[in-house]
């Protein structure tokens, strides 16, 4: 933008200011994001959001703090995640998935077309089947 970096840092902040979301100005976000009450919903600068994605609010698509380059979640299309959820690190969330509110994941991928909830995340249908699976390590972690 204008090739000046502060110029989207300072767009970002007063957005930030003006809705409770903030986004950084680095993300990349594909059509039809939406995010529904958006107050304290933080997306950090290396995410990736695939096509007609919903989000509630509260998520956090944050870092470790422990990786460099890539430290934030990459989200397939057609997700939805649920309040309150918390995703972190450079983990890969497929397409066709239902993250539940207040669910964590740290560091471990998720299949597409599955449904995830709890505190450590865990796969509870799959292809529409119902199943009890843990999450699988990401390999970028």
């Amino acid at each position: 933008m204008v090739g000046l970096p502060f110029v989207p840092r300072v767009l970002s902040f007063f957005m930030r200011m003006v809705t409770g979301i903030e986004i950084h100005p680095g993300a990349r976000i594909g059509k039809g994001f939406f995010i529904d009450h958006g107050m304290g919903t933080v997306i950090g600068e290396t995410s990736e959001i695939g096509k007609n994605c919903i989000m509630f609010h509260n998520v956090t698509l944050g870092g470790t703090g422990k990786h460099e380059g890539k430290r934030h979640p990459t989200i397939g299309d057609n997700v939805m995640i649920g309040t309150s959820a918390t995703l972190l690190g450079p983990i890969n969330v497929g397409s066709n998935v239902k993250i539940g509110a207040e669910t964590f994941i740290i560091n471990h991928d998720v299949p597409d077309n599955s449904t995830i909830v709890g505190t450590p995340g865990r796969v509870v249908r799959l292809n529409g089947e119902k199943v009890n699976i843990k999450l699988k390590r990401s390999k970028n972690a």
